[in-house]
């Protein structure tokens, strides 16, 4: 798999601000950096066509500003366009799909 990087619109109080989320293949996960604190949804690949998000952490001072959201919504893009199917044994990203309904195709 590629590395790559990845817009994302973070909104914190009344303030939009752009943020890139990175995938990092080689550690198998995407993370984020916002001034110092950070955020990753960790993954592993049971099988050729599967994904498994298996953890998501935001830095205290991250959380309830949307950045597991888009940690989780970069890496659900990434899954749709690589044609892999998703095991979400992440709490986290199985809420973020009841959630938002149009990625439950994915599922395994």
């Amino acid at each position: 798999m590629k590395s790559g990087t990845y817009k994302a619109l973070l909104q914190s109080g009344n303030i939009m601000e752009n943020i890139s989320v990175k995938h990092n293949p080689d550690e198998q996960e995407f993370t984020v950096d916002i001034k110092g604190s950070g955020g990753e949804l960790a993954y592993s690949l049971p099988q050729d066509d599967v994904i498994d998000f298996s953890h998501t952490y935001v830095d205290e001072d991250l959380r309830n500003q949307g950045v597991a959201n888009e940690l989780i919504k970069t890496g659900l893009q990434y899954a749709q366009d690589h044609n892999l199917k998703v095991v979400a044994s992440c709490p986290a990203v199985s809420a973020y799909i009841r959630r938002h309904p149009e990625w439950q195709k994915l599922l395994k």
